[in-house]
C-alpha cells in the first residue's frame, strides 16, 4: 500500500501511537506522520504509507487550520489543560469587545516564543524533556503568520475560535499570549486540527472506521496517491521510454517528455509522472545542457 490516509486523531494519544496502530492494522511497516499533534489535541493527522513516506518532505503544508477553545483567568506551564496552573488572573471585568480587540491584534505576522513543552530540541534534547526536569533554556522568538483568526463563540471565561496559520505555529502559545494581552492569562482547553495543507477533516477516518475498512478490504478508496498529494507541483508527463529512464535514475531526453514544459524557474520543484503515477520529484536547473535534476525517485 502506497499513499496517504488522513486519521482523525483521538485525544489522549500521541501522534506516534496512531502510527503504531495503523502499522498493526494495515500490516504496513513503512509508515510515518506529518505535522505532530499534541496528545490532548484531536483532528487531522496525515499518515504516509509505503513509498509515500518519500513524499512527505515535498508536501505543501504551509497553511493549517484549527478550532480551539481557550479559558481566560488561568495560565499553565504547558499552556494547555494538561499542565499545572502557575498563575491566576481576574477575567470578570473582561468584555467580549475586549476579546475581539485583542484577537484582531494577533493576525498577520506575529512573533512567537516556542513553549518549553514542545518537541523542539536544545543541544539534541527535546525541550519537553528539559521542562519535565524543571529546566528552562533560552529560546529565540520565531515569526509565524496568522492568516485569519475568527471568534466563533464567547461564553466567558471560555472563548472559542478558528485560526488559519502558517506551519510552525503553536496555537496554545497563541492563546497564552492573547491571555497575557488581556491581562488575565489564558490556556487552551481543547484543540482540533481541521486542515493541514491538502488534507482535511472531511476526509479523515476514525481509528475504528479504519479498522472496519481494513477488515472488508475497502482501504483503497480512502488512500490518497502520492501523485495527488503533490498536486501543487507542476506536472511533467513522460513517454514510456522516459518512464523507464526515470526508474533507473536517469533524466529523460527532451523527446521523451509528452509536452515540453514552459516557464520553468531555476530551483523550482516539479513532479514527473506517467499515466497519473508519480515517478519522481525533480528540480529545475539553470544549466543549458540539461534542465532537470532528479531529487527523489519513487518505485
Amino acid at each position: 500500500m502506497n499513499g496517504f490516509i488522513v486519521v482523525d486523531k483521538p485525544s489522549g494519544m500521541t501522534s506516534h501511537d496512531v502510527v503504531n496502530i495503523v502499522r498493526r492494522l494495515t500490516g504496513q511497516k513503512r509508515a510515518g506522520h506529518t505535522g505532530t499533534l499534541d496528545p490532548f489535541a484531536t483532528g487531522v493527522l496525515p499518515l504516509a504509507l509505503g513509498e509515500a513516506t518519500k513524499a512527505i518532505q515535498f508536501l505543501d503544508e504551509a497553511c493549517k487550520e484549527y478550532r480551539a477553545v481557550m479559558k481566560l483567568g488561568e495560565t499553565t506551564d504547558t499552556q494547555d489543560c494538561t499542565g499545572n496552573a502557575i498563575d491566576h488572573g481576574d477575567w470578570r471585568n473582561i468584555t467580549p469587545d475586549d476579546v475581539t480587540r485583542v484577537v484582531s491584534a494577533f493576525t498577520g505576522r506575529v512573533s512567537q516564543l516556542p513553549p518549553m513543552f514542545s518537541a523542539l530540541k536544545h543541544k539534541g534534547v527535546p525541550l519537553y524533556k528539559l521542562a519535565r526536569r524543571g529546566d528552562e533554556v533560552i529560546r529565540e522568538k520565531r515569526d509565524i503568520e496568522v492568516f485569519s483568526l475568527f471568534i466563533e463563540r464567547i461564553e466567558l471565561p471560555l472563548v472559542a475560535f478558528t485560526v488559519r496559520c502558517s506551519r510552525g505555529t503553536y496555537v496554545r502559545t497563541l492563546a497564552h499570549d492573547m491571555g497575557g494581552e488581556l491581562g488575565c492569562g489564558a490556556h487552551l482547553v481543547s484543540l482540533q486540527r481541521t486542515a493541514s495543507g491538502p488534507f482535511h477533516l472531511g476526509g479523515a477516518l476514525s481509528l475504528d472506521r479504519l479498522a472496519s475498512l481494513v477488515q472488508v478490504g475497502g482501504m483503497d478508496e480512502t488512500v490518497i496517491s502520492p501523485y495527488d498529494a503533490l498536486a501543487h507541483l507542476l506536472d511533467i508527463k513522460v513517454t514510456e521510454r522516459g518512464r523507464e529512464k526515470v526508474a533507473h535514475g536517469i533524466v529523460p531526453q527532451q523527446d521523451e517528455f509528452r509536452l515540453q514544459p514552459e516557464e520553468l524557474c531555476p530551483g523550482q520543484q516539479v513532479r514527473i509522472s506517467f499515466e497519473k503515477r508519480l515517478l519522481a520529484v525533480a528540480e529545475v536547473l539553470q544549466e543549458a545542457t540539461r534542465f532537470l535534476k532528479l531529487v527523489r525517485v519513487f518505485n
